[in-house]
């Protein structure tokens, strides 16, 4: 359909901040990568935005840190052991992965550095805590728990050991005052003030180290988790939910047997009788055509969403294939809402062209392709407003359509342009760059639930694809598009 109002793609090449054309740029772009043989391997060109040239301010704050560190470090006066033991300690923390070796190391370096038996406290509940780990097993323990600030205590010398902000959340309990634990460096009474300032830095270090072991559990607990709940959404879910096909199959066996039976009726069966029975076979079957369509789009999203892939890597999978875009994308979704549009007294506006009945297709992944004009027509429920036109009329409609944009990923590399227009209220200028954020939702949505993720998840599956998202504002309300690449042979 032509846009509500002209595109800017269409009418000609924007200009970047140098007066250069988009195209002009990215042709250049592509011309160059195609000169580099494969065997150059040539890297991708740099993002400016990953330069810290560009990030004058924040180079400048993380510069202020490093110096003010190096000064805190000048200031502690620790001596080359020292110095020494702090490296080995984060070298071995790297190479020994578990809890037990890591707190082995906590008491074993500073004896073989300065012949000083130390001890790990930890943490088991609020106010419950336990020796963790030892040298030798102590005589007797501290009659108390040891204080939140490095202290002496009779002979000994107790420094805390301070959790991150997020470390309650993964042992599951708050942390008083942030403490995790404690090390108690037997005799340490009598150590220097900066042998004892080192053993609080000690502790510190091992606080971040038993913080990233936990986080590391954790994660690996969540990533099992994951993989038994995909397995069993597979067996639970998605196999069952393929058995409603049979019944299906069976529902419409027996639509079509009682269509028989009316067509076969005996001569002398009364009218009036075969009239109701025939109205009554075509709701049936026109209730069964609609379940069946929110069936099959229900299974596609099921089996697409769910994909055990998505889960293994971590990330959205593409499993693309030709795809008719009329026919398998939008006319699905158009019918499937089309009651919920008609409901909210939306009326699907043609009069700009809708999909032309010509083939469009795309190299796509159907299910996330098909679950993002689901997205955008669902929003079109939600958010599509009554607007006064020209004419003076009220109005209140959506409209989708399509424009081929030639070259526009580069020379002989066209796009089609796919539009989704509402009426209502345009989107103020200062949020538009916000819409694809996930989470945001424009001062426009009024009281509709939502949660601010649908067009994030558009924006992601449409990168996925190679394409791009946008938003237009218009006369009379607003227009989302996205931009896929089209099959080079077609």
């Amino acid at each position: 359909m032509p846009d509500p109002h002209p595109d800017p793609l269409a009418q000609g090449p924007a200009l970047d901040r140098d007066g250069q054309t988009t195209e002009q740029t990215l042709g250049q772009a592509i011309e160059q990568a195609a000169g580099q043989t494969s065997e150059q391997h040539a890297p991708i060109p740099p993002d400016p935005a990953h330069c810290l040239e560009n990030d004058i301010q924040r180079m400048r704050s993380l510069e202020r840190q490093v110096h003010l560190k190096n000064e805190e470090a000048e200031g502690y006066g620790f001596g080359l052991d020292e110095q020494r033991l702090l490296n080995i300690f984060f070298d071995l923390a790297a190479e020994y992965d578990s809890r037990r070796d890591l707190l082995n190391i906590c008491v074993l370096l500073p004896m073989i550095f300065f012949q000083q038996e130390v001890r790990v406290y930890l943490r088991t509940a609020p106010e419950s805590w336990r020796l963790a780990r030892s040298l030798t097993l102590p005589k007797h323990l501290p009659d108390s728990e040891p204080p939140a600030e490095p202290t002496v205590r009779g002979r000994h010398f107790y420094a805390p050991i301070r959790a991150r902000q997020d470390t309650a959340e993964l042992l599951g309990f708050p942390l008083e005052k942030g403490i995790l634990g404690w090390i108690e460096v037997v005799g340490g009474a009598d150590l220097s003030d900066t042998r004892k300032h080192f053993f609080e830095k000690y502790a510190g270090r091992i606080g971040y180290q038993m913080h990233n072991r936990m986080a590391r559990t954790k994660n690996r607990e969540h990533l099992s988790f994951i993989q038994n709940l995909v397995a069993d959404i597979g067996h639970n879910v998605i196999v069952p939910n393929m058995t409603f096909k049979l019944f299906f199959n069976r529902l419409r066996g027996a639509i079509s047997a009682l269509e028989g039976l009316i067509l076969e009726a005996p001569a002398d069966t009364p009218r009036p009788f075969l009239q109701e029975l025939d109205a009554l076979q075509a709701r049936m079957r026109t209730q069964y055509e609609e379940i069946n369509r929110h069936y099959e789009q229900t299974s596609l999203f099921l089996e697409t969403l769910l994909r055990r892939r998505h889960f293994e890597e971590g990330r959205y999978v593409l499993e693309k294939r030709l795809v008719n875009l009329r026919h398998q994308v939008v006319e699905p979704q158009v019918e499937r809402f089309r009651p919920r549009l008609s409901d909210r007294g939306v009326a699907i506006d043609l009069s700009m062209g809708g999909i032309p009945n010509k083939p469009v297709l795309l190299m796509a992944d159907l299910g996330l392709i098909a679950q993002v004009y689901a997205n955008l027509f669902s929003n079109a429920v939600k958010y599509t407003r009554a607007v006064t036109g020209s004419d003076g009329l009220a109005k209140k409609f959506m409209a989708y359509g399509w424009s081929v944009l030639p070259d526009v990923f580069g020379p002989g590399q066209n796009g089609v342009k796919l539009n989704v227009f509402t009426t209502g209220p345009v989107i103020p200028e200062k949020e538009r760059e916000e819409l694809f954020r996930p989470g945001f939702r424009a001062s426009t949505t009024g009281r509709e639930h939502g949660t601010g993720q649908g067009l994030a998840f558009v924006r992601q599956v449409v990168a996925l694809h190679g394409g791009q998202v946008g938003y237009e504002a218009a006369p009379l309300g607003n227009n989302f598009f996205i931009i896929l690449p089209l099959d080079p042979g077609r």
